[in-house]
């Protein structure tokens, strides 16, 4: 299927004499013809004989969501009576498969005897009852019908089709009850999407590979001790931070980073204190036995209270935890409308694919979900070309990974067109056509660079949406630091422990040594990878369990991924209100309500 723009119809439909009211009428004729996978000629044929028929003249909005509704129920009827007739067992050539998949969009029914596939369940959505192949996201069929496709695992996913509980709400936080989860009545316009620090000051791809020097990586350390060091210093009166290994017999405050005494995972007999150079830059084993309460993880900067006799080991008696920084604060003043009237989020993370094929259905299913619910503003997380997919690692595919991309993006740009949302998308480090470096660049999209809807932003980055400050990163560091953290009396939400590492720490990945996983530029790192502020919303995918916590004033979303593994996973959804008038002396967060759903 050849890409349908508005440009392509518009000669078309004007051969014709077909008429319509503006151009969103053009842009909801390319979303059905994504959503149906119809080529442009087909398409006008159909809108022609429609046209016809009701004795139209002008084409709207409303007339096309009667012909939607119509062109459904003749595609159910049509693929009812092509099971009856397939009466018998028939070899296929590959003609005949890309002609089933464009006329029929049923390409496992045709492939099938009739008793499996008179039993396969119609591959829908409870909001779109129409079938949504995904050759309506690949503009060529060469990837779903690769040589590799004609084998049981690339047919399409039968566990996600047939997965249950499709659009449950799993997660609730906030006054969600009675709350209408839609955009504005124009959803986008005038939405003010940008980067906190501006675009001028974003991340580039400007890396020297293979070029970090161990000496830079300590400076990097050194300055992240002195600057947390400093707001302890201020924010619990502290006069001055003593030597760590320097002999005493009276109770001293020392400042440093925790860290291991092996290349193994941290444990409580195993905690060292590295000072930075001003403390005289040693290391020094900890006694945690006296603590009744601690978390610590590798890379962590605190101070302790504690007794070190013989400048051996630390015997620690108090530990202070870091401070978050302060919210942003918006001078704007805000009219009374906006005030009132609410901003629509949705969030989703990839895969968009089912672990066992590279169909694109559940992205599918979610744009479905966009048209319907029209959000103000979708955060897309990558990774959109999973280098962890099995397919990809076998390189079982015909097209290149950035033309999949490619055709992956524009499907989403094209497909949401007639709701105007704006879309964010955030690359990952399973990005396999991307840079795998961290933080890493936003995506290079041309073809998209004039595009008023579309931002492209780094992994990890702080956006500025309406006055409300979100941070994002689609990096799992839920994951890398629940492997490597340790507690003791603090309870046992560690989800809510880590959170509040982060923003305390005032980094979004602050575990040293990183995951091996992560290849860390701490040159780009100390510019890009610390928090400016806290945000009001912190995004923070995860293959852990999804979540919604408030964590010292900052609500953090895990909205889960959108598949996981053959089934169906989850999104996020959010409703954003900027108090006009705060209570004095008293934040209000702006997230009011939000919940994760299953897709």
């Amino acid at each position: 299927m050849a890409l349908v723009t508005a440009e392509i119809l518009k000669p078309e439909l004007e051969i014709f004499g077909i008429t319509w009211q503006d151009d969103s009428v053009l842009d909801k004729i390319v979303e059905l013809c994504i959503c149906s996978s119809i080529q442009a000629d087909d398409m006008v044929s159909k809108l022609l004989a429609y046209s016809s028929t009701k004795t139209i003249s002008k084409l709207t909005i409303d007339n096309l969501e009667q012909f939607e509704h119509e062109l459904s129920h003749k595609k159910n009827k049509s693929k009812s009576s092509f099971r009856k007739e397939e009466t018998h067992n028939r070899m296929y050539t590959v003609h005949d498969l890309i002609k089933a998949e464009e006329e029929e969009e049923d390409l496992l029914d045709s492939y099938s005897t009739p008793a499996k596939g008179s039993q396969k369940r119609a591959l829908t959505t409870p909001e779109h009852p129409q079938s949504k192949r995904s050759a309506a996201l690949l503009s060529s069929p060469s990837l779903l019908l690769s040589p590799a496709s004609f084998s049981p695992s690339a047919t399409p996913s039968q566990k996600y089709n047939q997965r249950g509980g499709k659009g449950e709400v799993v997660v609730t936080f906030g006054a969600v009850q009675g709350t209408r989860w839609a955009g504005r009545k124009d959803p986008g316009a005038g939405v003010q999407v940008e980067l906190l620090e501006g675009p001028e000051d974003s991340l580039r791809c400007s890396y020297k590979f293979m070029f970090q020097r161990l000496r830079d990586v300590r400076n990097v350390l050194t300055e992240k001790i002195e600057e947390l060091g400093e707001s302890l210093s201020s924010h619990f009166t502290i006069e001055e931070f003593s030597p760590v290994s320097l002999p005493a017999q009276d109770r001293i405050t020392v400042l440093g980073q925790v860290c291991c005494d092996s290349n193994g995972k941290l444990n409580a007999q195993s905690v060292l204190l590295e000072a930075g150079p001003e403390q005289g830059g040693q290391q020094v084993p900890v006694d945690l036995s006296e603590l009744k309460e601690y978390s610590l993880f590798p890379g962590q900067v605190v101070a302790m209270d504690g007794m070190n006799t013989t400048g051996r080991k630390l015997v620690a008696s108090k530990l202070y935890e870091g401070v978050p920084l302060p919210f942003y604060t918006s001078n704007l003043k805000m009219e009374t409308d906006d005030a009132t009237e609410p901003l629509n989020v949705l969030v989703a993370c990839g895969p968009y694919t089912p672990s066992d094929n590279l169909t694109f259905d559940p992205l599918l299913d979610l744009i479905g979900v966009i048209v319907r619910d029209r959000p103000d503003v979708c955060l897309l997380l990558g990774p959109f070309v999973d280098s962890k997919h099995e397919q990809i690692e076998k390189a079982q595919v015909t097209e290149t990974f950035e033309a999949i991309f490619s055709r992956c993006i524009e499907s989403i740009v094209d497909g949401t067109k007639s709701v105007g949302c704006h879309l964010v998308f955030v690359p990952s480090q399973r990005d396999i056509h991307h840079h795998l470096i961290y933080p890493q660049p936003p995506f290079t999209l041309p073809n998209l660079s004039k595009d008023k809807r579309v931002t492209l932003v780094p992994d990890p980055c702080t956006l500025l949406i309406d006055g409300v400050t979100f941070g994002l990163t689609s990096t799992d560091i839920l994951f890398h630091m629940g492997a490597e953290e340790i507690s003791c009396g603090t309870g046992s939400d560690r989800f809510s422990r880590i959170l509040k590492h982060m923003l305390t720490q005032r980094s979004y990945y602050p575990l040293y040594p990183p995951a091996e996983e992560v290849n860390m530029d701490y040159e780009k790192f100390q510019s890009f990878g610390q928090m400016p502020l806290a945000p009001d919303v912190l995004i923070i995918p995860s293959e852990l369990r999804y979540f919604v916590k408030d964590v010292v004033g900052c609500v953090c979303v895990n909205p889960g991924r959108l598949t996981k593994g053959q089934v169906g996973g989850t999104y996020s959804r959010l409703l954003i209100q900027r108090s006009a008038t705060p209570e004095e002396g008293k934040r209000v967060s702006p997230c009011v309500a939000a919940q994760v759903v299953k897709i």
